[in-house]
């Protein structure tokens, strides 16, 4: 009889249910989605949300109480800087299981399980982009403005090479005559 068990044992021993655990909550930190049975995501769930909520409070001592479940300093270090300020303002249920259909190998009931605040495509909480309308002939003036502003930048930098170029014309337009009286000077002629 299975009376008083209230969680999914997982076909585990204690250690290497924890274990295992402790190495998919590592896991769902560091890449914000992890692939795996139904089962084991929902265990994962009732797993990690609470250190979740820990990491709310950046204290030493929930960063050790949270270390003594995760063992990985990295993912502690990735938890409390980039994952606890996404989710400073839900209060509770910062995962989502998303089936995804059955194993090929053996039909086993498999599921995606994500960090909500992570996920970019689908986000109904978040808020939408503000987009302002604005008239025709207020966006025509600035491309007007910008097109104009452009063109005078373009312009001037050619005017000012052109300016630059005269000169050096005039010196090359000189040294040939130079060498043709140099040339003279020594008596050759050409």
């Amino acid at each position: 009889m299975r009376h008083g068990k209230k969680f999914n044992h997982l076909g585990r021993t204690t250690s290497h249910r924890s274990a295992m655990l402790s190495n998919m909550a590592c896991s769902l930190i560091e890449h914000k989605r992890i692939n795996t049975t139904v089962a084991k995501a929902k265990a994962l769930r009732v797993y990690v949300e609470p250190l979740l909520t820990k990491s709310k409070d950046d204290s030493t001592h929930n960063r050790r109480t949270v270390f003594s479940y995760l063992q990985s300093k990295e993912a502690v270090a990735e938890l409390f800087r980039t994952v606890a300020p996404k989710i400073a303002e839900r209060n509770g249920g910062y995962t989502r299981i998303i089936k995804t259909g059955f194993r090929p190998g053996d039909a086993a009931d498999m599921a995606m399980i994500e960090l909500v605040d992570f996920n970019d495509i689908y986000n109904p909480n978040e808020e939408e982009k503000k987009t302002t309308r604005r008239s025709r002939r207020t966006s025509a003036k600035k491309v007007e403005a910008v097109a104009t502003s452009t063109a005078e930048d373009v312009v001037a930098p050619v005017n000012e090479n052109a300016a630059n170029e005269e000169p050096a014309d005039a010196d090359n337009a000189d040294a040939p005559n130079a060498d043709k009286d140099a040339s003279t000077l020594d008596g050759k002629t050409d």
